[in-house]
């Protein structure tokens, strides 16, 4: 339920750059989603229909590029990208991992007239 305020501050950031940019209409809202942030892109697009519909908002496509989940071994220093959640180094099997990239959620643009 959390994408719904996610929603509502897409949809105030989003309002307020239109207008400082004299947009007339937003077409289109680009998203950067990491696979560990936990936001269920589908909801996104659902709730900001219901509430974008009063706003220069209205009809707005949201395109959401995933991120995927990227480790780095600290012992080895490896680097790749994982879908697993219980997840260790495939170069020499430590679990001694940080993640680098899966968390992010961002705006990354907004294109309109």
């Amino acid at each position: 339920m959390h994408e719904l305020s996610i929603t509502e501050s897409i949809i105030k950031i989003c309002s307020e750059e239109a207008l400082k940019n004299n947009l007339k209409k937003v077409e289109e809202i680009r998203l950067k989603v990491g696979e560990l942030s936990g936001v269920v892109s589908e909801s996104i697009q659902y709730y900001f229909d219901i509430i974008s519909k009063d706003t220069i908002l209205k009809g707005a496509k949201i395109n959401i590029e995933k991120i995927s989940m990227e480790i780095q071994c600290k012992d080895c220093n490896h680097i790749c990208s994982t879908n697993r959640i219980n997840f260790c180094c495939p170069n020499c099997g430590s679990f001694n991992i940080k993640v680098i990239s899966g968390n992010e959620f961002y705006i990354d643009s907004i294109k309109g007239e």
